[in-house]
C-alpha cells in the first residue's frame, strides 16, 4: 500500500536574527552552536545581520523569510503578524535593560510626577515601521502611568530624526536646544548617549515596583517563527530553540563572558553594558510561553493598536504555540565543550 505520508523537505539554509540587546541567539550564535547543530544535516545556519547585500535585511521587520528564527523586538513582530505575515510566537524573555527618562542638567524635573505639562520627545523616522516612535510613547506612557498620569497629562513633540547618525541623537540634540524636556531612552548605548550629552536621569523605569509600567519593545521579547517552516520541519525548530535554551544555561553560569558577548552585539563599551544591564541578567535568557508573559505582551499589543501601529488586531494567546518550547525541553542536548 503506497505511503501517504507528508514529504520532509530540507532546507538548504537556516536563517536567525536578532536586535542588539541581551538574546540566548546571540549566545548561542557567538558560541557557534547554531551552525554546529545543523551541520551534519547539510544546514548552513546564516545571521541575517552578517548576509550579502543581496539579502533583503528589511525581513527582520517584515520577517517574510520563510526560514527566518527572530529573537527581537515586539513591534516589528506584533507589526508583522498584524499585515497576515503567518507566523508563530514560540517563546518570550524578559530582561531589563535599563529604561530611563533623561532632562537637561538643570532641570527642576526629579520623578515622574514632575512630567505634567512638560515637551516630551517623540522622534518620527521614515521606516516601516517605527519602532523608535512606538518606544518613545510606551516609555513616556509607562512614566507617567506610575505617577497616575497619562499621555494627555504632557505635550508630545515630534522630533525628525531622519539624517541623525547615533540612537536617539534627534531626540537628545532638540533636549540640548531646549525644544524638548525629557527625552526616553533604553539599553547599553542609551547610558553612553546620555553621558555624552550630560543629560540627568529624572525618572528610572526600572525602580518602578510594577513592572507593566516597562511593558515595551524589548519586554517581553518574542522569539517568532514562520508558520511554513513550523509546519514543514517541526523537527528543526524543536532543535534551534533546544540550542537557544542550552545557551541560556551555558549563560547563566558565565557572567563574565556574557559581558563581552554584550559589548559585542550591542556595540557598547564595558560602561555602557554595565550601565544598562543588572548583575543577573545572564541568568535571564531563558525563553518561556507562561500566561504572565502573554499577558504582558497582550498589554502591549493593545497600547501599540490605540497608537495605530498595528493595522489590525493580533490575539497573542492564539499567535502563541508552546509545542515547539515544550518539545525542544525534552531533547538531549549535547555537553559543554571543555
Amino acid at each position: 500500500m503506497p505511503s501517504h505520508a507528508p514529504t520532509r523537505t530540507t532546507p538548504d539554509t537556516l536563517w536567525f536574527t536578532r536586535c542588539p540587546v541581551p538574546t540566548a541567539t546571540g549566545i548561542a550564535a557567538d558560541r557557534h552552536w547554531l551552525a554546529e547543530e545543523f551541520a551534519a544535516d547539510g544546514i548552513a545556519v546564516r545571521s541575517l545581520q552578517d548576509a550579502a547585500p543581496d539579502v533583503d535585511r528589511q525581513t527582520h521587520y517584515t520577517h517574510a523569510l520563510p526560514g527566518l528564527f527572530r529573537e527581537g523586538g515586539n513591534v516589528p513582530a506584533l507589526w508583522a503578524r498584524s499585515r497576515g505575515e503567518e507566523t508563530r510566537l514560540i517563546g518570550l524573555t524578559w530582561i531589563e535593560e535599563r529604561q530611563v527618562v533623561l532632562v537637561a542638567p538643570g532641570s527642576a524635573v526629579r520623578g515622574a510626577e514632575d512630567l505634567r505639562g512638560l515637551r516630551l520627545a517623540v522622534p518620527r523616522h521614515t521606516v516601516a515601521i517605527d519602532f523608535w516612535r512606538a518606544m518613545a510613547l510606551r516609555g513616556f506612557e509607562g512614566a507617567l502611568a506610575s505617577a497616575g498620569l497619562a499621555l494627555d497629562d504632557a505635550r508630545l513633540v515630534d522630533v525628525p530624526a531622519d539624517g541623525h547618525r547615533g540612537q536617539w541623537a534627534a531626540e537628545l540634540a532638540a533636549l540640548r536646544r531646549g525644544d524638548v524636556d525629557a527625552v526616553y531612552v533604553k539599553g547599553a548605548l542609551a547610558v553612553e548617549a546620555a553621558r555624552r550629552a550630560g543629560a540627568r536621569v529624572a525618572v528610572e523605569l526600572d525602580e518602578l515596583p510594577d513592572r507593566t509600567h516597562r511593558v515595551n519593545n524589548g519586554t517581553p521579547r518574542p522569539i517568532t517563527v514562520h508558520q511554513r517552516l513550523l509546519d514543514d520541519r517541526p523537527d528543526l525548530v524543536d532543535r534551534f530553540l533546544a540550542v537557544l535554551l542550552r545557551a541560556a544555561d551555558w549563560a547563566a553560569g558565565h557572567p563574565g563572558d556574557v559581558a563581552r558577548i554584550l559589548g559585542a552585539e550591542t556595540g557598547a563599551g564595558a560602561e555602557g553594558v554595565a550601565g544598562a544591564y543588572r548583575p543577573g541578567t545572564h541568568r535571564t535568557l531563558h525563553p518561556d510561553l507562561s500566561t504572565d508573559r502573554l499577558d504582558l505582551l497582550a498589554r502591549q499589543e493593545n497600547a501599540l493598536r490605540a497608537h495605530g501601529f498595528l493595522p489590525a488586531p493580533v490575539d497573542v494567546h492564539q499567535w502563541a504555540d508552546p509545542e515547539p518550547l515544550r518539545r525542544a525541553r525534552l531533547l538531549p542536548t549535547a555537553p559543554e565543550a571543555p
